[in-house]
């Protein structure tokens, strides 16, 4: 009983820990919205089409930050030989500014 009572006394902050993380990142998609609509930054897909040639393997995943008052895509990406990568690239030019391997 003392297990239960532990295990549940744990997933509550958890579950709070979630929705916070939840509203967060529903603010974040709003916020990018606006910012694609205003013309500060370009979207996804023009991202993509920009720099697809230029990356150092496949994009297997993507996160958009705002660093230092600008916004930065990060492209997680896998060459064929498995390396990981992360490649930085300016959400406004679309210049890749550093690739890291990871």
């Amino acid at each position: 009983m003392a297990l239960v009572a532990a295990a549940l006394t744990a997933a509550v902050p958890a579950a709070a820990r979630d929705r916070d993380d939840h509203r967060r990142d529903e603010h974040s998609r709003d916020e990018i919205r606006r910012a694609v609509d205003a013309g500060e930054i370009k979207s996804l897909a023009e991202i993509l089409a920009a720099v697809r040639g230029q990356l150092p393997g496949e994009v297997a995943g993507v996160e958009i930050e705002r660093k230092d008052g600008r916004w930065l895509y990060e492209f997680r990406v896998i060459d064929s030989k498995g390396q990981l990568f992360d490649a930085y690239v300016d959400a406004r030019s679309g210049r890749i500014e550093r690739v890291k391997e990871k």
